[in-house]
């Protein structure tokens, strides 16, 4: 096993364990033998999915168990009544909060039938077999883009949509693709980059200047980025921070049209990610003010994995992902200034190399005693108040033993008594917004996810009242934004229905009507 497989496999504690969760909702009922042949063909071809973890004094490793047996890890179930959401969320964050057994390979999966109309599958996979992008590139093996593909024949080779990230994590790791990232080795051995420049130097001498001054550029850099991460102070003390329970609560909004976030970003020249970021940091902000609390200044910092796989790597499972420190500005009450903040500072992380950095110290972290890993993660830990993975799906249709996925979401794990995991997954067109919360911190966090669409609806209110061919002010959109009544609704009928608003005074009509042709064409130049 990994180091830094073997660092996840030691994060478990009765606070957090972890497990990456995932709830897909079908809109048909998924035959029960026809996903056993499933799993039995494209998921058990994976050799972690067939092994148990087994220690002695030198480690961990992988041992295949040889009484492997898929009943005890594919199970059905039905929820009580009504059956609804409701109960969907409560019986996923009940699987959330208990520990996979340990003397088996640790994944399991729950067949909930007779879910509205259809079914769900509740999974649960330890983080030391994979991360969130291995597990996607799974889910794309057991998937098909027919409801009568032949899931005998090799899965197709669906790969998800690169368009669409136009403002991503990936994109942190700009440096990192291509010939640059096969360069670097698994634990970010910076130094490996050097020898390949000495080697080349050596064949071109005329090479020298220019690899002296690129490798005194990034020995900078590493420095600065590792300094930032070794002292960055704590984030504003919220009601989000404490001590765990190890009792967990999910819950998770409808999804939004990519289409629409994409065309306030484009009408903000900002990214996509930008946009959502902007409205997560809105939802916790509006959730801490109506439990009466302080938000001037609030800053929340969330981890944030970014995938170092280079480009066209083998499709492996295992993990092999840097960490980001994101400050959220929640503390910015004017939405628009909030989306040019968080733009702003996701352009200072771009190029940097804490992503590697954080990569390194898991990788170290795991081949030391686990009383040493604990103190070094909990440096991180107590500054941080919530986990956030932001992950690209595909955007097509998919089936899984004929069924076709209408709703994927999923929520990696916390460390320590970080007690808050945001998840941002994009799929068929449409983006989902999920969290999971430590009860004790957050016993209800639909109150968090009710507060993320109204975010992003007082995003297009005010870009719809703005003129096109201007800059966007911040203060002259909070003016428009919060004279109208009701935010909500106004955006609502001005995006699906193209209604026209009730005017607050004779000159909003024509700059509305403007402001919402061209917000038109920019979703139509996105198609």
């Amino acid at each position: 096993m990994s180091p830094v497989d073997t660092a996840w496999l030691r994060m478990d504690s009765p606070g957090n364990l972890m497990m990456i969760v995932g709830v897909d909702v079908f809109a048909d009922r998924v035959d029960w033998e026809r996903l056993k042949q499933v799993l039995e063909r494209r998921f058990l071809r994976y050799d972690r999915f067939r092994c148990r973890v087994v220690q002695d004094a030198s480690g961990y490793w992988w041992e295949e168990d040889e009484d492997f047996d898929l009943d005890q890890h594919l199970i059905r179930v039905e929820l009580p009544a009504p059956g609804g959401k409701a109960e969907l969320q409560k019986f996923a964050a009940q699987l959330a909060s208990q520990a996979l057994d340990p003397g088996k390979p640790l994944w399991q999966m729950h067949l909930v039938e007779h879910y509205d109309g259809g079914s769900a599958l509740v999974v649960r996979i330890h983080h030391c077999i994979a991360d969130g992008m291995a597990l996607m590139g799974v889910l794309l093996a057991l998937t098909s883009t027919r409801a009568d593909a032949d899931e005998h024949a090799e899965p197709p080779p669906v790969r998800p949509s690169r368009r669409m990230h136009d403002g991503t994590w990936e994109s942190l790791l700009r440096p990192f693709t291509d010939a640059t990232v096969k360069a670097i080795d698994a634990t970010g051995d910076i130094a490996t980059r050097v020898l390949h420049a000495y080697g080349a130097v050596l064949e071109d001498p005329n090479l020298a200047g220019e690899a002296a001054a690129e490798y005194a550029r990034i020995a900078a850099r590493v420095a600065q980025d590792a300094a930032a991460l070794a002292l960055m102070d704590s984030d504003t003390a919220t009601s989000l921070k404490g001590k765990t329970s190890g009792s967990k609560v999910v819950a998770w909004n409808e999804p939004l049209r990519l289409l629409d976030v994409k065309a306030v970003g484009h009408a903000l020249g900002c990214s996509v990610n930008d946009v959502l970021l902007a409205c997560v940091a809105g939802a916790f902000r509006e959730y801490l003010a109506a439990r009466g609390e302080d938000v001037t200044g609030c800053e929340i910092r969330a981890m944030v994995p970014v995938n170092l796989r280079p480009p066209g790597s083998p499709k492996t499972l295992g993990n092999k992902f840097g960490l980001v420190p994101l400050l959220l500005p929640v503390g910015i009450e004017n939405p628009i200034a909030r989306v040019l903040e968080v733009h702003e500072r996701m352009e200072e992380l771009k190029g940097g190399y804490m992503p590697v950095l954080a990569m390194a110290i898991l990788g170290m972290t795991g081949l030391v005693p686990r009383a040493v890993q604990n103190q070094i993660l909990e440096i991180f830990q107590r500054k941080t108040t919530a986990v956030m993975t932001n992950v690209p799906g595909p955007q097509q249709t998919l089936y899984l033993a004929g069924a076709r996925l209408k709703q994927m979401m999923f929520w990696v794990p916390q460390s320590g008594n970080i007690g808050v995991g945001v998840s941002i997954l994009s799929y068929d067109g449409g983006v989902q917004f999920g969290l999971v919360t430590d009860k004790k911190l957050c016993a209800n966090p639909q109150d968090i996810i009710d507060r993320f669409a109204p975010e992003f609806e007082k995003l297009v209110y005010a870009l719809l009242l703005l003129p096109w061919e201007e800059y966007v002010d911040p203060e002259l959109a909070e003016r428009a934004l919060f004279a109208t009544e009701s935010v909500a609704g106004v955006a609502t009928r001005l995006i699906e229905n193209h209604a026209e608003p009730a005017p607050a005074e004779p000159a909003q009509p024509a700059t509305v009507r403007r402001r919402r042709s061209a917000f038109a064409a920019a979703r139509a130049a996105e198609r």
